[in-house]
């Protein structure tokens, strides 16, 4: 893959082959960004999965940087108010039902309780292949409303591994102090370390790397402290 001048310039900026302790490598990434944008810092990581093994599950970073999110929640009609008040910018019953069904998605997640699920599982040809469907896994179907709109207005975020192993996600952003951005990342680490399955292999992290969203990646080396 042929990359820019200012790609070229920027893995001049430090060595490529090398991995760095998880604060370094931040502020490599924060260093030599070329964007003249506020760009995004993704984390990536490959795990040793075997087929039958997945990886799944929410967290909530220590430091956000993501503007808040609309949250839809499916609920019965009387429970509406209960989760406007919570602060989700849209709640209710087959008014929302038919509205995502003609094709309507102006929100940035969905939450359901148990009850709505028959219901909202059918709308998985619109929601499914926009990653918004409700599931039991990610807290977003379930009784307590209340409490999945304040965790996820706190800015609680998904992260799954692809059908590759590799877990994509977003951890802050350039202009992010790189202490902060660095603590992102060890808490997702840290977080994957607890969701390893039990018969996962020993090398159960393969590698990591971080860069932002449009530079180089830099190397992560999990076993530096600093």
């Amino acid at each position: 893959m042929k990359h820019g001048k200012k790609y070229t310039e920027a893995l001049k900026k430090f060595d490529p082959l090398q991995s760095y302790a998880v604060e370094k490598a931040c502020e490599i990434v924060k260093n030599v960004h070329f964007a003249n944008f506020d760009e995004t810092v993704e984390l990536h990581v490959a795990l040793n999965l075997t087929k039958s093994q997945t990886v799944r599950d929410t967290l909530v970073f220590p430091n956000q940087f993501t503007a808040e999110k609309k949250v839809l929640v499916f609920c019965p009609d009387e429970r509406a108010k209960e989760a406007l008040d919570a602060g989700a910018a849209f709640a209710g019953a087959a008014e929302y039902i038919e509205k995502v069904k003609g094709g309507w998605l102006d929100f940035d997640i969905a939450v359901a309780t148990p009850d709505m699920m028959k219901d909202v599982g059918r709308l998985g040809m619109v929601l499914g292949r926009k990653g918004l469907m409700p599931n039991p896994k990610t807290g977003t179907v379930t009784n307590d409303i209340v409490s999945a709109i304040n965790e996820l207005k706190k800015g609680r975020t998904e992260f799954r591994a692809d059908k590759t192993g590799i877990i994509h996600i977003a951890v802050g952003k350039v202009s992010m102090d790189s202490a902060k951005v660095a603590e992102n990342v060890t808490t997702l680490l840290t977080e994957l370390d607890r969701k390893k399955p039990v018969d996962a292999k020993q090398d159960f992290v393969r590698s990591v790397s971080v860069s932002s969203s449009m530079g180089p990646g830099v190397w992560v080396n999990t076993k530096e402290e600093a």
